[in-house]
C-alpha cells in the first residue's frame, strides 16, 4: 500500500513539474534568452575593453618610442588622443610624457588635460591624488596663492599619502615669496603629521631649524 502511495506521489510530482514547464514555457525560454544575451554581452564588453586597452597601449608605446623633433606634431596628436580616451593607465602617462618633453607650452591647455584626468578619468584614489599633486607642481612657479591652494585642497584636507608632499610644496611656495610665517605654518603641519612621508618630514624639520627658527 505504501509503495502504491509513493508511486502516486512521484507521478503527481512529475505531473506538476511537467505542467509547470508547459504553462511557463514562454517565460522560461525568455529568461534563458535574456541570460544568454547578458552573458554574451558581458563577454563581448570585456573583450572590447581588453582589445581597446591593448590598442591604446600599442599606440602609446609606438608614439613615444618613435618620438623625435621631426615627429613632434604627430606625437602630440597621438598623446592628446590617448588622454581623451580617459584610460587610467595610459592617459596620465601621455600627459607626463608631454610635460617631461616640453611638447606643449600653453599652460592652459596642459591644465585642461590635467582636468580630464582628475575629473573624468576613473583613477584609483591615490593615483588621482598624485595627478592633483603633479598639477600643482606644474603650476607652482606661476600660480597665485589662491589658485595653488585650490588645486591642493583635496590633498591638504585628506589622509592621502601625498598630503605631506602637498604641504611641503605650499611651504616652499610661501618661502620663495618671502612669506616666512605662512611657510613655517605649513612646515609645522608636516612635522606634526603622524603619517607624513619620512623624507619630507625630515626636510621640513631641517628647514624649520635652519631657516625658520626665529
Amino acid at each position: 500500500m505504501e509503495e502504491d502511495i509513493s508511486i502516486i506521489n512521484s507521478s503527481t510530482r512529475q505531473e506538476k513539474v511537467r505542467n509547470f514547464f508547459v504553462n511557463n514555457k514562454n517565460k522560461i525560454i525568455s529568461t534563458i534568452v535574456v541570460l544568454v544575451i547578458i552573458l554574451v554581452g558581458a563577454y563581448s564588453f570585456d573583450s572590447y575593453k581588453t582589445n581597446k586597452k591593448k590598442e591604446i597601449s600599442n599606440k602609446f608605446n609606438s608614439t613615444t618610442l618613435s618620438h623625435s623633433e621631426n615627429t613632434k606634431e604627430l606625437t602630440i596628436q597621438n598623446l592628446v588622443e590617448i588622454i581623451n580616451e580617459q584610460d587610467p593607465t595610459y592617459s596620465p602617462l601621455s600627459l607626463y610624457f608631454i610635460i617631461d618633453n616640453k611638447l606643449i607650452s600653453n599652460q592652459s591647455e596642459i591644465n585642461s588635460y590635467f582636468d580630464i584626468l582628475i575629473e573624468k578619468t576613473s583613477l584609483d584614489e591615490e593615483i588621482k591624488n598624485l595627478v592633483i599633486y603633479k598639477k600643482a607642481l606644474f603650476n607652482a612657479d606661476q600660480a597665485q596663492e589662491s589658485d595653488l591652494l585650490n588645486i591642493l585642497n583635496p590633498l591638504n584636507n585628506s589622509k592621502s599619502v601625498w598630503k605631506s608632499h602637498a604641504l611641503y610644496l605650499m611651504a616652499e611656495y610661501f618661502y620663495s615669496k618671502d612669506q616666512k610665517q605662512k611657510s613655517k605654518e605649513f612646515f609645522n603641519q608636516i612635522v606634526s603629521l603622524e603619517d607624513a612621508n619620512p623624507d619630507i618630514k625630515l626636510q621640513a624639520q631641517k628647514r624649520l631649524n635652519r631657516d625658520l627658527s626665529d
